[in-house]
């Protein structure tokens, strides 16, 4: 059972962050000293490639070894307890790379570099498996927000710092080591002050063959279609981040001309865009987990890296440009992380995201040899990568959508609620995340579903007369969220066929909203609700009561009733959409953005009336 989160709990919040900060810093300073170190070297441009190529898999390769073993410890042992142990054994690496810095020992460097990998990969599970220990799950997407804009802003202050460290220190290199090291004492500091927090399954057994965990959890994901997505999401977000940065150092240094410090401040463009995209896309999501955010990010970045590979770019239009493309991916990532949180089970949360982690990073081990393949094996130049990169992003956006036009529909609604209208949502605490349920609302304009699906972070499906479902204009769009068409009452079977359905798609854990109006009002007052759900509802009781006899007698659980909610939509009537002033579409719009308020109302027991329902949408409407 999930631990609700404390008062006290936004100090532990803000401490994991501050940890997790200075992680991200320690890592990319270390690796980004490295790599000016290779591009200072006097060898072929061919070499340098490969050596950075090279850096990048080192630093993944933990990631690929250690990320499942990490999952484990996440959730054999509280999560704080991990990160501290973890925080400990980085002072023993720091102080290794205190001794391979002075002389640029390679071989310690590059030992170093494998270490804060190996450490990440440890800490990956327990740091994101926190979140949602320290939050409430409406602020899970402000919370990766968050995290993701400390990340990025981590990596810009690391890389300027790196810059700094190489053009001042020059070859004694220790007072870097010196720094890391203090800075590893301070993250030491930082997560004693994490809130404690328990084991989520502490008779978790411990398997040195980590591939038959790892096969398990991609087999339990493959059957959630959302968490599938979100994995394939993340592991490609790190493997075109980590190809455009590989290309960053080489665009800046060759194509461009600028020297370290100018190299650094592309990669402060890029940290610096995703980090507050990130928190943009937290504050956006408007306390849901906003799935519509994704492809309007990934469009964002395959333009940006089509722009880029054009010839006459300077320094400065490459800043900006690459202050966009971040700016869209903190859009693209902060959902995909939010749903990875989410979406497991709590007792399999820390495995769940280790093997996410794994694949994310496989993903970074691919995108090192694909650098490697692309620049020297088929010698594309700098932007000649920035195009293989946009249509790679492309391509997979366009698939994505095939795969889940779900998303589509959230980006398109995501657009109009943020521009044309403003949705306001009240009482959402009162939907379940998962299992069935049935939404009951009133009906004021032809695109109150619009209204409905923008306010939930969940897909509903809607109960659609069949007049308007059959218009070749509406069908491709009502098939997306697999709406049911419902008959005239004219056609008596017909229409208990359709409850049927509505039933079926409840008990089977969907959400089903009815209009139980019948129809759109014409005065903008509520009409008498049709009864046609208490014969769904009673068909669903029915069924849990036989269910839950046989469970009784086999001494299983009890069947959890789907709940009824009320739903009132306000603000509605008077827009284009509604028969107010006695037409529709043909009347001049009124404010935009026009504010719509959707209030989902308490749950109701199975047993509610046709009369009680809609005395709860009346109360619901003042």
């Amino acid at each position: 059972m999930k631990q609700k989160p404390s008062a006290s709990s936004s100090r532990g919040f803000w401490c994991l962050i501050a940890t997790h900060f200075q992680v991200a810093f320690s890592d990319n300073v270390l690796k980004t000293l490295v790599i000016f170190l290779v591009l200072g070297m006097n060898v072929s441009m061919v070499e340098k490639q490969k050596t950075s190529s090279f850096i990048g898999a080192l630093f993944a390769l933990p990631f690929i070894l250690f990320s499942m073993y990490g999952g484990y410890f996440a959730d054999r042992f509280s999560k704080r307890t991990v990160t501290i142990a973890i925080k400990i054994f980085e002072l023993a690496v720091v102080t290794l790379v205190c001794i391979g810095l002075p002389g640029q020992n390679r071989r310690i460097l590059l030992a170093g570099i494998f270490l804060m990998g190996t450490l990440a990969a440890f800490f990956g599970p327990s740091k994101y498996g926190l979140l949602p220990e320290l939050l409430p799950e409406r602020k899970l997407s402000w919370g990766n927000g968050v995290l993701e804009f400390g990340t990025y802003s981590a990596i810009i202050l690391g890389t300027v710092a790196a810059a700094y460290m190489h053009d001042i220190f020059g070859p004694a290199q220790i007072w870097p080591g010196v720094i890391l090291l203090a800075l590893a004492a301070a993250g030491l500091v930082t997560s004693l002050a994490i809130n404690r927090v328990p084991a989520a399954d502490p008779r978790r057994k411990f398997r040195v063959n980590f591939i038959g965990d790892l096969l398990k959890q991609l087999m339990r994901v493959r059957r959630n279609r959302l968490l599938a997505l979100a994995f394939a999401g993340n592991a490609y977000f790190n493997f075109i981040g980590w190809l455009l940065l590989l290309n960053l150092f080489f665009y800046g240094a060759y194509v461009l001309g600028v020297g370290d410090v100018g190299v650094s401040l592309f990669n402060v463009a890029l940290a610096l865009g995703i980090g507050l995209g990130s928190v943009a896309a937290g504050y956006a999501s408007s306390g849901k987990i906003e799935h519509g955010l994704v492809p309007l990010g990934a469009l964002g970045i395959s333009i940006v890296s089509a722009i880029l590979s054009a010839p006459g770019t300077g320094p400065d239009a490459a800043v900006v440009w690459l202050a966009i493309m971040g700016f869209a991916g903190g859009f693209f990532i902060v959902p995909v992380s939010a749903i990875l949180q989410r979406e497991p089970e709590p007792s399999l949360k820390g495995e769940v995201l280790a093997a996410a982690n794994w694949l994310s990073f496989v993903g970074i081990y691919l995108a090192s040899g694909a650098y490697e393949f692309l620049s020297t094996v088929l010698g594309l130049s700098p932007r000649g990568v920035f195009l293989v990169c946009s249509v790679l992003t492309f391509a997979g956006t366009i698939f994505s959508l095939i795969q889940s036009p779900y998303s589509l529909v959230r980006a398109v609604l995501w657009l109009a609620t943020h521009t044309i209208y403003r949705v306001r949502v009240e009482g959402f605490e009162n939907v379940p995340r998962q299992g069935g349920a049935l939404l009951i609302s009133n009906h004021v304009s032809f695109v109150d579903w619009l209204f409905l699906t923008a306010a939930a972070d969940r897909p509903v499906r809607f109960l659609m007369g069949r007049e308007y479902y059959d218009k070749p204009w509406i069908r491709p769009l009502a098939r997306v969220p697999r709406v049911i068409p419902i008959p005239p009452e004219i056609r008596p079977h017909e229409v208990s066929k359709a409850l049927r359905d509505c039933g079926r798609a409840i008990r089977e854990g969907d959400a089903v909203c009815i209009f139980a109006e019948g129809g759109i009002t014409r005065t903008g007052k509520l009409q008498p609700f049709r009864r046609g759900f208490e014969h769904l509802m009673r068909n669903i009781a029915a069924g849990r009561n036989a269910q839950s006899s046989k469970g009784n007698e086999a001494g299983g659980e009890a069947i959890i009733a789907p709940p009824i909610i009320p739903v009132a939509l306000a603000g509605v009537w008077g827009s284009v959409f509604s028969f107010s002033g006695g037409r529709l579409l043909w009347k001049k719009p009124g404010r935009i953005p026009r504010v719509v308020t959707v209030r989902f109302g308490r749950p109701l027991p199975l047993e509610a009336t046709a009369d009680e329902m809609q005395a709860a949408v009346t109360e619901l409407m003042k």
